[in-house]
């Protein structure tokens, strides 16, 4: 079977990561109301566009998302969310290219971050086998872009 190259970029953000869900105010528009962002959630998403910056040339095809989400207490909920949207036009075109997302929730009062990994992958849109109970997806060398 032949390998096939995939890209692969691990990026370290810091700042406290913030949660799409519990990140909501409520505004008024032409007397309607509406939720929109917080003033953190909407720093975050700027604080992540200028730390990782504009890939030349962007990941393809269909992804995988992974990251380690580090907060300074145990208030916040785990939601990758927010950075999924700010690397999104940065590192890849649509955050629907996501085939596979994971996150893990970690405490780090002094250093609060998340490091992310976005993979390039095959993906099968008919889901796993009924033999095998699995993709059988062909591997795959990596390419870690961010020391090309």
């Amino acid at each position: 079977m032949e390998h096939m190259e995939k890209r692969s970029v691990n990026k370290i953000i810091f700042g406290v990561a913030q949660s799409k869900s519990n990140s909501r105010r409520l505004v008024t528009f032409g007397g309607k109301p509406r939720f929109i962002k917080s003033k953190a959630a909407i720093q975050f998403e700027k604080d992540v566009k200028a730390q990782i910056g504009k890939m030349d040339n962007m990941l393809e095809g269909d992804l995988s998302f992974h990251a380690d989400i580090y907060y300074p207490t145990r208030r916040q909920d785990l939601d990758p969310s927010i950075l999924l949207d700010a690397m999104q036009g940065l590192l890849y075109e649509n955050d629907r290219q996501f085939k596979q997302i994971s996150s893990r929730r970690f405490l780090d009062k002094e250093n609060p971050r998340a490091e992310v990994t976005i993979t390039e992958i095959d993906h099968n849109e008919n889901g796993p086998s009924p033999q095998t109970g699995r993709d059988d997806e062909p591997s795959f060398a990596t390419k870690d872009v961010n020391k090309l």
